[in-house]
């Protein structure tokens, strides 16, 4: 199985209109909730008025003040409310204050507007380096959601004797996740004999997270709170931990009203309040010697992280432990902060921080090679890491690493030499078309960062059922990325069965156990690979126990699976993650094995720019990646191609419009996403290297794709257009114009 394009599991269902998403689902007598927020960007909430016009006695009505457990989201840190009470501190635009039920969706849309909100304003600090300076402090004593330090070596002792250092600064921007369903929760409470039991069923990638939010936000032990994942439109990191706020919300209005609760964001709202990619500015420092080898890299990286710490501290994480690249340095020092920042908070999405980072090192190795007067390809080829080399962690490179020849092999692909040789020529012309191609070398870290597995301690199984066939027992959520087929086939092959002999159990934590969160390229490499042990402990249980004989055929592993349901009962086997052997992290140090292993990449972007509107278009994509061995290879190239587009977006287009630190560009008319028009065709090439830790030596493959585009597609405007300040994504057209005529105007 794993190597076959296998059909999707949910396929069918999605295609015939047969999969229910959250708001198809139907509760009888169920009300509309929605949600009221601040419209400053920081103050204190004096108090809240409810205006003429509206039956409010027909209303459920929510405020901190109803809260029954604790008004705080359980998150990394502890410090996001639910709800803004009385007295206390708004910290940024469409912060919840006051929750609002009714039957009618439209009269619940017309009170909501009814509600006004007193504030007493305070300053407000919007920017990274507004906070970095404590302008204002709001948050702890200096600003600090997180930081993080790293070093080897010590660079400071280079400077001085280096041939060459060269500084740059580099910044990205905000990036809305644009999946297609909004935020999307419907919630039941129910009270027997004396107990209250929470139910919410969501479009959600991480149950657990809202299962765990719920039991603090009700002080309710763990078995009497339910969470279910319906089928899900899309996620890329924006339905991780925001769910836990809406989930929370619906939650309360069923409490408070007795009744089911479906709150579901339209497309202003969902892009107005939930989080995006955090914004970045990094500054880089480098030292080569007369041949540009690689001496020393310092790295200082700040991310905004708006006003409460959700998921900066890993994204943080992830961000400063890909800073360096994949470049080995004998001296690397990587200082990283989260700052905070009276906006909505950011959180997860497709990269979760490495794509920053990432954009920083390779849009800075080809601004080296030209002021060292080398070419970029063996400038890197120069300094990559290889087998026995080590990161800035100390982690040092165990697999057969070439770097150099997934390089050589996507640049052939894109037939770089010859067109830059071309172009070179062609640029002279008095013609407005420039053309430039570029790419980006990287990787990205597979599973949590560090010791993060090990303390999650993920469990996953599966399950016979009484017509034969097995279910796979996981909370590992299918968003669009192909999870419910590659876990079948992981599952398939360790059971040597055919792939429609396996399925994949509701997501419901009434019945599967905590896997984790889908997130950070973990479900095939880690999920995957407790599956894949837990399978083989099922096969194994029914042959010692004489339910089956060695070999089978497909009816006779049916049969037996029967004969044991109908003997036992309940015939389930569970596997949980064990850390390899060869893994060390120091969580206080950030030294060691910061991933148990990396995906590899190489992208090639031909870009044309026209300069009398300087619209760009992406006329070629190439990208080369090496992820282990590809469980389906249909859906591997799907990731990558979506992956690639969602770059190409943020790299040229995508850029989140604020005032006071809401966005305002929160429409589908004015945020502009690329549509299969805008988009190249994107060539994707896998080159195999199979991974002990993976299935079947998978490694993870969904967050690549993410890291790779800006860069490559910045490198390849400076190809077409000169050595202009291209330190910036997105490259709007405006930005490109106005860094055109900064080299103009002299």
């Amino acid at each position: 199985m794993i190597g076959a394009s296998s059909h999707r599991k949910e396929g069918r269902a999605k295609v015939t209109g047969a999969a229910l998403y959250t708001d198809d689902k139907f509760m009888p007598g169920a009300l509309h909730g929605v949600t009221i927020r601040s419209q400053v960007p920081r103050g204190i909430l004096k108090a809240i008025r409810f205006g003429e016009g509206i039956p409010w006695d027909e209303f459920t009505i929510v405020t901190a003040a109803d809260i029954p457990g604790k008004n705080l989201v359980a998150s990394v840190v502890h410090d996001q409310p639910f709800l803004v009470g009385i007295g206390e501190e708004i910290t940024h635009m469409e912060q919840p204050v006051v929750l609002l039920a009714h039957a009618d969706r439209h009269l619940a849309e017309k009170a909501r507007r009814a509600v006004s909100l007193e504030v007493e304003e305070l300053p407000a600090i919007l920017d990274i380096q507004s906070s970095l300076e404590l302008q204002q402090v709001i948050y702890g004593p200096n600003n600090l959601l997180k930081e993080i330090r790293i070093q080897k070596g010590d660079p400071a002792t280079v400077w001085a004797t280096a041939a060459h250092v060269i500084e740059g600064e580099y910044r990205t921007g905000a990036q809305e996740q644009m999946y297609l369903e909004t935020n999307a929760m419907v919630a039941q409470v129910e009270e027997k004999e004396g107990q209250t039991w929470v139910t919410v069923w969501g479009s959600l990638q991480c149950p657990y997270y809202v299962h765990n939010a719920l039991k603090q936000l009700f002080d309710l032990p763990g078995d009497r709170v339910r969470v279910v994942a319906m089928e899900m439109g899309g996620a890329f990191g924006g339905k991780e931990d925001y769910p836990s706020v809406n989930g929370g919300h619906a939650a309360l209005l069923a409490w408070k009203s007795g009744l089911p609760v479906k709150l579901i964001y339209d497309r202003e709202e969902d892009l107005a309040c939930t989080t995006k990619r955090h914004p970045s500015r990094t500054l880089l420092k480098t030292a080569f010697d007369a041949d540009g080898q690689l001496l020393a890299i310092e790295v200082d990286f700040a991310i905004d992280g708006g006003a409460y710490a959700t998921m900066s501290p890993v994204v943080l994480s992830r961000g400063a432990l890909h800073a360096a690249g994949v470049y080995c340095a004998p001296h690397v020092k990587v200082h990283a902060r989260a700052v905070a920042t009276n906006t909505p908070p950011p959180g997860a999405f497709r990269g979760f921080g490495a794509p920053q980072s990432l954009f920083a090192i390779e849009r800075h190795m080809d601004i080296c090679a030209r002021k060292l007067g080398l070419d970029p390809v063996e400038l890197r080829r120069k300094n990559f890491l290889r087998m026995g080399g080590t990161m800035a962690t100390g982690q040092v490179i165990r697999e057969d690493l070439d770097l150099g020849g997934i390089m050589d092999r996507a640049l052939a692909e894109i037939g770089y030499h010859d067109k830059r040789a071309a172009y070179a020529i062609t640029n002279q012309e008095d013609d407005p078309i420039k053309r430039g191609v570029g790419f980006s070398v990287f990787m990205h870290g597979c599973g949590f960062t560090g010791s993060g597995e090990s303390y999650l301690a993920s469990v996953a199984g599966v399950e016979g059922l009484a017509d034969g066939t097995v279910s796979i027992l996981a909370a590992s959520t299918e968003m669009g990325q192909g999870k419910n087929t590659v876990f079948s086939q992981i599952v398939a092959e360790a059971l040597k069965v055919p792939f429609d002999l396996v399925d994949v159990a509701q997501v419901d934590t009434d019945h599967v156990p905590n896997s984790g969160p889908t997130v950070a390229s973990r479900s095939t490499m880690m999920v995957g690979r407790i599956l894949e042990d837990a399978a083989i402990g099922f096969k194994q249980a029914l042959v010692q126990q004489g339910f089956l004989k060695e070999p089978y055929t497909a009816e006779e592993f049916r049969a037996g699976v029967q004969r044991a349901v109908e003997t036992l009962g309940s015939v389930k086997c569970y596997g949980q993650y064990h850390k390899p052997a060869n893994i060390t992290w120091n969580d206080a140090t950030y030294q060691g094995d910061a991933y148990p292993t990396y995906s590899w990449a190489c992208y090639a972007a031909d870009v044309a720019v026209d300069l009398d509107i300087f619209e760009v278009k992406v006329e070629d994509f190439v990208t080369v990646q090496e992820v282990g061995r590809v469980v389906n290879p249909r859906l591997a190239a799907g990731q990558i191609e979506g992956g690639v587009a969602q770059g190409i977006g943020w790299g040229l287009w995508e850029e989140v419009t604020t005032k006071q630190g809401r966005m305002i560009n929160n429409q589908m008319t004015n945020y502009i996403i690329p549509t299969s028009a805008d988009l190249p065709r994107i060539r994707v090439t896998f080159l195999e290297n199979a991974h002990p830790a993976g299935p079947g030596g998978a490694k993870g493959i969904g967050e690549l794709p993410m890291d790779g585009p800006g860069p490559a597609l910045v490198n390849a405007l400076e190809a077409a257009l000169g050595p202009l300040r291209l330190d910036e994504v997105p490259m709007t057209p405006e930005r490109l114009l106005a860094r055109w005529e900064e080299v103009s105007h002299g």
